[in-house]
């Protein structure tokens, strides 16, 4: 049977959770072991709230507030399905998205962070949400400032700059066009990735709040990138940076 948010007690199309099973606070990152790397190691008391198609999701808590994790996967189509569903059907309030990212100009660094102001994107889903407009992509500002007061207090123990400002959002990993990257980075543009865009969209047609947080895993310039078991050490400051945006007001 269906609760009055339309969430059957064996969840969703996409997610098999009851309702009630997320807290209104969710970390989002792309890859499902990572999403099980942070129920293990970051949140508190982690309980597995769901497997469908093998995108894990957990929920536990962070200094003392109950939050959850839930992979994306890959893409704006991906993450638009899993952030629709939490915010429309389980009551989610607040996603960050904690990935990774291309740095664009000289100016960022692998290991870097950026934190995304704004996403450009060539998807369609910035055009198709009204008719007739092309959607301006951004984040939730209480959250970016919470994210951004965040990096500043991580600067003293932390190596490596924390950015803020837009990234691209690209429908193609293998995109091969210089020319485009040149002139997004001419217009500030700090790195690509590839679900922002999708995340932002979805949050301003379902009045939730997001922010994505990235860490810089190469360059797409200097040809510089980071080993897979390097990644991951280096992710836990962007996640840390997100927890903090995630909790704030709370």
């Amino acid at each position: 049977m269906p609760d009055r948010a339309g969430t059957s007690v064996t969840g969703t199309p996409h997610i098999a959770a009851a309702p009630g099973d997320f807290a209104p606070l969710v970390l989002m990152p792309g890859d499902p072991r990572r999403a099980r790397r942070i129920a293990e190691t970051f949140l508190e008391d982690a309980r597995q709230v769901t497997d469908v198609r093998g995108i894990l999701g957990y929920t536990g808590s962070h200094r003392g507030v109950p939050m959850s994790v839930l992979a994306s996967g890959m893409g704006v189509p991906s993450v638009s399905i899993y952030a629709t569903e939490l915010f429309r059907h389980y009551g989610v309030r607040r996603i960050v998205r904690v990935g990774t990212a291309g740095a664009l100009p000289e100016s960022v660094a692998v290991r870097d962070v950026v934190i995304a102001s704004a996403a450009h994107t060539d998807s369609s889903l910035s055009r198709i949400l009204v008719d007739g407009v092309t959607l301006s992509l951004a984040p939730s500002y209480r959250l970016l400032r919470a994210a951004a007061d965040a990096a500043e207090r991580e600067k003293p123990s932390s190596g490596g700059a924390v950015h803020i400002g837009p990234v691209f959002t690209s429908d193609h990993f293998y995109l091969d066009r210089p020319a485009l990257y040149e002139a997004l980075e001419r217009r500030g543009t700090l790195a690509v990735e590839m679900e922002a865009a999708g995340l932002y969209a979805v949050a301003c047609a379902e009045g939730g709040e997001a922010l994505t947080v990235l860490t810089v895993s190469d360059h797409l310039r200097a040809g510089e990138a980071l080993t897979a078991e390097d990644r991951e050490t280096c992710f836990e400051r962007a996640l840390r940076i997100a927890a903090t945006a995630l909790l704030t007001d709370v």
